[in-house]
């Protein structure tokens, strides 16, 4: 039986445009993913961008649209202003910004700030929390989400407290494709797995409390050059250093004590998992895309009440 749909919803980033159309209970109806992500929606048109993959996807004209991610930076579509943790996930819902000048109603979901000694934000990553918080009934606890600039958040009592940025997938990019160490790498950027020996290696060794992590990077380069390391061994290498230097410092600020919702799919669930395993940590995997679809629709659903 065909589904029709209710809602459209958008995770839209820096580089990626993930469209879903859902049916009045949140059911995948159809989905569209491109690289119109900020930088090129910005030059072609955000409006222009968004109608074309709905015409695509056959949406109808008066289709309600949610969107979360950097649509709503300040670069982006129109700015959504941050709400500042410590934060309840609705609050972020309710303060969702509506497109003006367009027929379709369009809204942009806000994303997080904190202040004080430990500046930071989020944009899309708070929607993606919703919905693992939903998945997992969670309500207190640590929720980790690796990406580009993976997010650490301190849940307490239904409420985002507090949270960290690494940026361990933007350093990975940047080295593997622009340092030296791209000579050892090449074209195996994707080829890191959590199960090589080089991976394992490289989060023993700093998970230990080796602090030389930025020594060590070099050491790639040189076991190319002396011990014929492959691309495939470099690039889990300087993985399992990153990620490890990632999950040190998470556990170093918030202690061993929780269980983490891993929230990631694929590739990057498989080498998280592995790390949080290797760090003595205990931890259940949300899918990352069922996370940020779920909370796309809870907010979609606040919105437009009488459409759900």
């Amino acid at each position: 039986m065909s589904r029709t749909a209710t809602y459209a919803v958008a995770d839209w980033g820096t580089s990626r445009f993930r469209l879903w159309l859902l049916d009045e209970e949140g059911n995948l109806v159809a989905e569209r993913r491109s690289d119109d992500g900020l930088d090129t929606s910005r030059a072609r048109g955000f409006a222009e961008t968004l109608e074309d993959h709905l015409t695509g996807l056959r949406a109808p004209a008066d289709l309600p649209v949610i969107i979360c991610g950097m649509a709503g930076s300040r670069q982006g579509w129109v700015e959504a202003n941050y709400v500042p943790v410590p934060a309840d996930l609705t609050a972020i819902l309710s303060g969702a910004v509506k497109i003006a000048g367009i027929t379709r109603d369009v809204r942009i979901i806000p994303g997080l700030s904190q202040s004080g000694s430990a500046p930071n934000v989020m944009r899309g990553e708070e929607t993606q929390l919703l919905g693992a918080m939903l998945a997992r009934n969670l309500r207190s606890g640590l929720v980790a989400m690796p990406g580009t600039h993976s997010k650490w958040v301190e849940l307490e009592e239904g409420r985002a407290k507090s949270f960290s940025t690494y940026l361990t997938g933007e350093l990975y990019a940047l080295l593997a494709g622009h340092s030296i160490l791209r000579h050892s790498i090449g074209n195996a950027a994707d080829a890191a797995t959590p199960e090589h020996p080089q991976f394992i290696a490289g989060l023993e060794l700093v998970l230990a409390g080796n602090r030389r992590m930025l020594g060590e990077l070099f050491g790639i380069r040189a076991a190319m050059l002396l011990e014929n390391l492959t691309p495939d061994a470099a690039a889990s290498r300087l993985s399992g250093l990153l990620i490890g230097t990632e999950i040190a410092g998470a556990k170093e600020k918030y202690g061993t004590a929780a269980k983490i919702a891993l929230v990631a799919s694929g590739t990057m669930a498989a080498l998280y998992a592995k790390a949080l395993t290797v760090a003595g940590l205990t931890f259940d995997v949300v899918d990352a895309d069922e996370a940020v679809r779920k909370g796309l629709f809870v907010a979609a659903s606040k919105i437009w009440p009488a459409e759900a």
